[in-house]
């Protein structure tokens, strides 16, 4: 089930990708959802003749245009002259994840997700969703209101993994967190002033890691649903890291802990 992308707000029509490597990715490991690529004229470089060669060989139209044309389209971005139509991914929903933990279950595969209370930034769930790919998160989980969704600078941040692993937007983060802890997860918070650090918790199996929002960190409710509050060690002067460097860390640490 992994691979399927719940961005609600576009759910029905076409999505748009941007930059050299979220393109690329896209043409790479799923070319039947690209539906157009349109390339900056006066681009022509390696990487812009491998995106249109990537194209025509998957018989995807190519169309040159004016960077500036791109530019009205997309508003101030770093879209390095390369865009990219695709075909939006079915939703995942809360009873999809589940489904996917009990199947990984059955599998005897321990589930790993990282859930991010309130998350703003579109580039921290960017750079958050790039590291659960490559840690090999089943999932990322978001609220559904007041939070960042996949966008198309959500895209581009998370080079590729926004296409590989879901982001489940759900009503109640509280909630899912509770099913979770039924399907048999235990759920662990991230906190700077955690009692344990993140070494001292066992996180071999099915476990949610959930860091909160940008300042303000896990919500009352949240936390109390955790079943521990991990801390990770800090020998400087810095009082706090950002929350994708710190999603990074824990999920690193998972990693190491079943390896």
């Amino acid at each position: 089930m992994k691979g399927r992308n719940p961005n609600r707000s576009q759910e029905q029509g076409s999505q748009t990708i941007y930059g050299l490597h979220a393109v690329r990715v896209m043409l790479q490991k799923h070319p039947d959802r690209v539906t157009a690529v349109r390339v900056a004229e006066r681009r022509d470089d390696s990487r812009t003749r491998e995106i249109d060669e990537l194209a025509r060989q998957r018989q995807i139209p190519v169309q040159r245009v004016d960077a500036q044309a791109l530019t009205r389209k997309l508003g101030d971005v770093a879209h390095q002259g390369v865009v990219a139509e695709i075909r939006p991914l079915p939703p995942w929903s809360e009873d999809d994840l589940l489904a996917a933990v009990q199947a990984a279950a059955q599998a005897l595969r321990a589930s790993l997700i990282l859930a991010l209370d309130g998350v703003q930034d579109p580039h921290n769930l960017g750079a958050c969703l790039r590291t659960a790919d490559v840690c090999g998160a089943l999932a990322v989980i978001v609220p559904r209101d007041r939070a960042a969704h996949v966008t198309p600078v959500v895209r581009k941040v998370a080079v590729g993994a926004a296409e590989t692993t879901p982001v489940v937007a759900v009503t109640n983060l509280v909630r899912t967190l509770k099913l979770l802890k039924e399907a048999g997860l235990w759920v662990v918070g991230a906190d700077a002033a955690g009692p344990k650090r993140a070494d001292e918790v066992d996180l071999k199996g099915g476990v949610v890691l959930v860091l909160g929002a940008e300042g303000a960190g896990l919500r009352q409710l949240t936390r109390q649903t955790c079943d521990w509050i991990v801390r990770l060690p800090q020998l400087g002067a810095v009082e706090s890291l950002n929350v994708s460097v710190a999603a990074g860390m824990l999920l690193y640490e998972a990693v190491r802990q079943r390896r």
